[in-house]
This record gives structure tokens, sequence and C-alpha cells, in this order.
């Protein structure tokens, strides 16, 4: 009996299927109901219990009604300002969930390289079995044991690298961030430890997990970062996430930095910008003894910004959340960010592009209980420097898409980028070490024009 051929060209294959399948759940609502995204900005329940039969409703009515427990009361008296700080600091450490330490090699020193004004060195740092993790240090000439020098870790931005904070050349096959900014490129903005160290301070340069020298093959593809969704989802099932990850190992390069004969333990600071500024939260709240804090973003409540981001596009899609990257499992139940900041007082703090007021207030009003208002310096975008330009006063409305958030929190995107014209002078003014005579690189001609005012 002759056997029947199936020939693979009268069939469609499982993978072109599934595209067909994707391709047409993309374009269907062309074929189906017209979406009115006036009508459908706003999530509301259409039923007269309120009640929602969308699941994204019901989280929707679960962001409204969201009210953390350790959220930052301003009633509260100086006690219980310090019994409520205490707490946050308790159940923030519970959330990271860290690892068991385990005795570990010291760190080692790779190689040491002069530079002009100060010497940079490479390290390693063994925080748990099977991970190694680089960073470099940057110590000014005048940093001794017999002069010991303040201290700063800089944390980078998204896609930024310890080489980049450090002023260096990008490691082979990662390219830089070429925006630019009145003629300066962002990179070169973004050299937060090279700028630090230029005024005095032993500067430490880190990189995030899954991020330049930490990454796996993203210099393959040219970028300095991973696929780090997928890690950060990994770490989550495992009972960590990222936050935790780039915490847990930033902790021990703190205590490290605090043993060098060259730094005064007792000046010791952190500052981050943009994605960096999460790991700086953490790390400020979890230790008192970090004694200044650069804050290079905006500040705002990560609950408010998910419940009125709802605007959907032509396609019928609500804007999606931050990657996976920025969650810590747990978080909305008992704060979010503008409380951890307030948790920071009474110690210096700088915030460099502002947020919405009403979060920054919130902030101002916990260095006013803990008796430090003279603490806290909070400085906007220059195109929201003055209070006619900014949306302040009135509650952000829910119904918008990305860039209308941005323009409700006063921030100028473009110019995102790390504000040493602000920062290191301040904190050369709270460690008490002269300010810079310059200013390198120099504030852009609206900022000077913004600070004369």
């Amino acid at each position: 009996m002759k056997k029947t051929q199936l020939h693979g060209r009268g069939m469609a294959r499982p993978a072109t299927i599934a595209i067909a399948v994707w391709m047409f759940a993309l374009v269907m609502p062309a074929f189906g109901q017209k979406l009115d995204i006036n009508k459908e900005r706003v999530i509301q329940s259409g039923r007269p219990d309120g009640r929602h039969v969308s699941t994204r409703g019901f989280q929707q009515h679960l962001l409204r009604n969201a009210k953390p427990k350790l959220a930052f009361n301003p009633e509260f008296t100086s006690e219980e300002f310090e019994q409520w700080r205490s707490q946050v600091r308790a159940k923030l450490l519970e959330l990271m969930n860290f690892p068991e330490l385990v005795p570990q090699p010291p760190p080692h020193k790779l190689w040491t390289q002069e530079r002009e004004g100060y010497v940079l060195e490479k390290w390693e740092l063994y925080p748990e079995p099977g991970s190694v993790v680089p960073f470099l240090v940057l110590i000014p000439e005048n940093a001794t044991a017999d002069k010991p020098a303040p201290a700063i870790m800089c944390i980078p931005g998204s896609s930024g690298t310890k080489e980049n904070l450090a002023g260096e050349p990008p490691l082979a096959a990662f390219k830089p961030d070429d925006r630019n900014h009145d003629g300066w490129l962002h990179s070169e903005r973004n050299q937060q430890a090279v700028q630090f160290a230029r005024a005095g301070f032993v500067a430490v340069a880190v990189d995030h997990p899954g991020t330049g020298e930490l990454s796996d093959l993203a210099k393959y593809r040219g970028s300095t970062m991973d696929d780090r969704s997928t890690l950060s989802r990994y770490l989550i099932d495992m009972g960590r996430n990222f936050i935790a990850l780039s915490v847990f190992q930033k902790r021990q390069i703190l205590t490290w930095l605090r043993e060098q004969p060259h730094v005064d333990a007792q000046r010791v600071a952190v500052s981050g910008h943009s994605l960096g500024t999460e790991p700086l939260l953490v790390l400020a709240v979890l230790d008192p003894q970090i004694q200044g804090i650069v804050w290079n973003d905006y500040l705002a409540a990560t609950l408010q910004r998910a419940k009125v981001s709802t605007m959907p596009n032509q396609r019928g899609v609500r804007p999606a959340a931050n990657w996976l990257g920025h969650s810590i499992p747990g978080l909305w139940e008992w704060f979010d960010y503008p409380d951890l900041v307030a948790a920071f007082a009474p110690r210096p703090l700088i915030v460099t592009e502002g947020g919405p007021t009403h979060s920054l207030n919130l902030v101002r009003k916990a260095y006013q209980i803990a008796g430090a208002s003279e603490n806290v310096s909070i400085h906007y975008y220059p195109k929201y420097s003055d209070p006619a330009d900014r949306r302040d006063g009135k509650p952000i409305p829910e119904g918008l898409n990305a860039t209308e958030w941005l323009d409700h929190a006063n921030v100028n995107a473009a110019h995102h980028y790390f504000k040493g014209y602000l920062a290191i002078p301040w904190l050369s003014r709270q460690f008490q070490l002269p300010e810079p005579s310059e200013d390198y690189p120099p504030a852009p001609p609206e900022a000077v024009q913004a600070l004369q005012k």
C-alpha cells in the first residue's frame, strides 16, 4: 500500500500560525469596535455597583484605594517620626530578603594608574559565592591616612557604566550615550565620579547588575545592558530582586570603603542618577551612617504614576509599567518613594530635578519635623524653576499618557543628566571642603539664569 506523502508547502508551520494570530490580534480593533481614546482615558466601571468586570479595572480600583501601611504622616511629632523611621528601616530590610552573609575573600586590587590630580584603582568584590563585582576607586592626591578625605559612592543611570562615571573610555564594544544638550554629551555630564574626585572626594564608581562589565552578551550587541527584565524575573522567582541584589553588593563596598585609611568614615555620601536613585534609596534608608545623599532625578510617588497613567494608544494598549528591575515585591503595601526619602531626615539631602511639588513638600515636612529644614535642598529643572510654570496645587488627573505624566511631574526629560553644578558645591559645603573653583561641565545657560533668579 502506497503511503501518502505530506509536503511542508501544503501545511503552515506552528510558528507561522502563531505569528499570524499575534498580528491579527494587533489589528483586531480595526475590524471590531472602534476605540474612542478619550472615552477610555479614565478606567470606569460602567456598573451601578461600581465593580469592574475587567481585571485591569479591578487593579485600578486597588490603585485608587491603596493606602501604604507605613506612609509618612505630616502630623507626626518628632518622637513619632523617629519611631516611624525605625519601623520603615526594619520593614524595608525585610522586603530586601538579603541572603545570609557567607565568609568570602576580601576585596582585591587589580591595578593602579595615575591620573591628573588623582589615582585610579580597579578592585574586585566577592559579595557571595559565585559572584565577582569589579568597581573603580578615584583617590585625590590630597587624600592620605594623615588627612583622610570624604568619600562618595556614585551610581549611574540605567545604561551608564562605572567607566563613564570615572571619565574613562568605554569597555570594548560598549557604545557610550550619544545624547547631548547645549553641546555637551550626556555621557560627559554624567561623569559623576571624576567630577567628585576633582573636588576632593574619594569616589567609588559602580555598575548596575547586568550592565557594563556585569553584563553577559550585551557587548556583542554594542549595548551596555543585558535583558534585565528576564534577569529580574528569575531573581524574583528565587525570592530576591534586582534592586536588592544591587544593594547587597553596594553595601559591602561601602563597608570596605569606610575601612580605607585615606577615607573619613564620618563623611561618606551616596550619589545616584536616574536608575541609580533606586539602590541609593534603599542604601540610605538602611544605612544611617550615610551622611550625604545626592538624588539626581525627579521624586514622585510611583503609586500615583501607576494610577494616573491610563490613556490607551490607538491599538487599545494602556501605558506599560517600568521594567521588572524597578520592582521590590510588596513595596506599595508599606510605603512609596517619597515616604522612604522622608525617612532620610535629618541627614543632608539634595534633589536636583524636582518632581510633583506635593511629593517634595512631604520631604520638606519630614525635615522640618526632624528639626533639620536647612539640610534639604530641592531644585527643579530650569524649565520649571518658576513656580508659575509648574502644575502645582491641583491633583494629578487620571487618563494620562507617558509624556503627559512627565509634564504634570515637572520633568524635562531631554535635560535629564547629572547636575554636578548643583550637587558638587552643595556636598562640598556639607562636608567642609572648599567649594570647587569652577563647575565642570559648566551649568547650561538656562540653568545659570534660573540660579540667578
